[in-house]
């Protein structure tokens, strides 16, 4: 009785100190069972969270990319435009080329060059990135597309001989369609994120009631344990100090 009653007290004395309810299956095994389940989901989707912010961050990276190369592509279209009208000679037009070549070169080293974790985005060496969203691996896919001069069909574009604009409004067709896709991409990413982060700290919530001590009460059940336990020892010195009395008494 008395060894019961110094290992509860001991029991309850190391929960206060962990602050939880559970600290071996014997405590409560079903709820340990529960908890462990819950801690796997909880760390999945905080893992998960982490992976989209790193897929929102190679989305961002890309929206730049071609949000510059976007730019590039207006005023190529712009110089063409230019180059167009009949009062232009030779040599304003090859003017107008230096400047495009250049716009040109640098559309290609930012398809080229564009990359995240030493990996290239835009220039189609890369397929698809699998962003792994959902707490089991599954998720989605961010679609990385070949926007280098020659998939956008302007490779050698030249203002100086005969050209045709709807080269260039193809090429910004396929750029601003990119934009598009990957815009949207990144708010399916942000919902993720935000589904995962909340259902995250909800099951961090829900373990936590059932994991958790409820210390005002472990408190109050430490208190009484401690009372019976000195009340059983006063008891007991008592009934020792008559036993002893008697076994006097009889003595003289």
């Amino acid at each position: 009785m008395r060894i019961s009653a110094v290992n509860s007290s001991n029991s309850i004395y190391g929960k206060i100190a962990s602050g939880r309810r559970i600290q071996t299956a014997a405590d409560d095994a079903a709820g340990l069972s529960i908890v462990n389940k819950m801690k796997r989901q909880s760390n999945g989707l905080d893992a998960a969270a982490s992976n989209i912010m790193d897929g929102i961050g190679v989305a961002n990276i890309k929206d730049g990319a071609l949000n510059s190369m976007q730019d590039s592509l207006h005023r190529i279209y712009e110089l063409s435009i230019k180059a167009s009208n009949s009062l232009y000679g030779d040599s304003e037009k090859q003017m107008i080329q230096d400047e495009v070549d250049h716009l040109l070169q640098d559309i290609e080293s930012t398809a080229v060059g564009t990359r995240y974790n030493e990996m290239k985005l835009m220039d189609g060496s890369m397929a698809d990135m699998h962003i792994a969203s959902n707490a089991d691996g599954s998720g989605m896919k961010i679609q990385m597309e070949n926007v280098t001069l020659k998939s956008l069909g302007i490779e050698g574009y030249n203002v100086t001989g005969k050209f045709d604009l709807s080269q260039l409004e193809s090429a910004m067709d396929k750029i601003s369609a990119a934009r598009s896709a990957t815009g949207a991409r990144t708010n399916a990413m942000e919902y993720a994120y935000n589904s995962n982060t909340k259902t995250s700290l909800e099951t961090v919530g829900a373990r936590s009631r059932i994991e958790d001590l409820d210390i005002p009460k472990a408190v109050s059940e430490q208190k009484r344990n401690k009372l019976l336990q000195d009340y059983r020892m006063m008891v007991t010195r008592k009934k020792m100090q008559n036993d002893s009395f008697v076994t006097r008494l009889f003595g003289m």
